[in-house]
């Protein structure tokens, strides 16, 4: 497993994000592995990668999968910025949960992210 570089794969997020820089995640070696490498693209999704190296074409609609906003997410993204952008001030909530300007950046980059998907074709 990854556990001994979890450490260092955090902190090159973090330098990432404070660089605005994107930063995808290393290879999978195990390309016969394909439940492998779904867990580690679910790990480095939740973790805030971009996207993941592949070194195998069996390897792209995974990672295309995974990396993708679904549905509920691009939705929920266009309803909290919104919310935030008809506010008159004070505190804005969106579905129960408060919302502040890094939720509203985190969701115009699920659009952006999005967009580029649906400009690929």
């Amino acid at each position: 497993g990854r556990q001994p570089v979890l450490t260092g794969l955090g902190l090159a997020l973090l330098a990432a994000r404070a660089a605005g820089i994107v930063i995808i995640d290393g290879v999978y070696n195990d390309v016969k592995n394909l439940d492998g490498f779904l867990a580690e693209v679910e790990q480095g999704r939740q973790m805030g990668f971009d996207g993941k190296t592949l070194i195998h074409p069996g390897q792209v609609e995974g990672a295309n999968a995974g990396f993708a906003p679904s549905e509920q997410a691009v939705e929920d993204a266009r309803g909290l910025i919104d919310a935030f952008e008809s506010s008159t001030g004070g505190v804005v909530t969106y579905n129960g949960k408060m919302v502040e300007n890094l939720h509203v950046e985190s969701a115009k980059r699920t659009l952006a992210i999005n967009e580029a998907i649906l400009a690929l074709g």
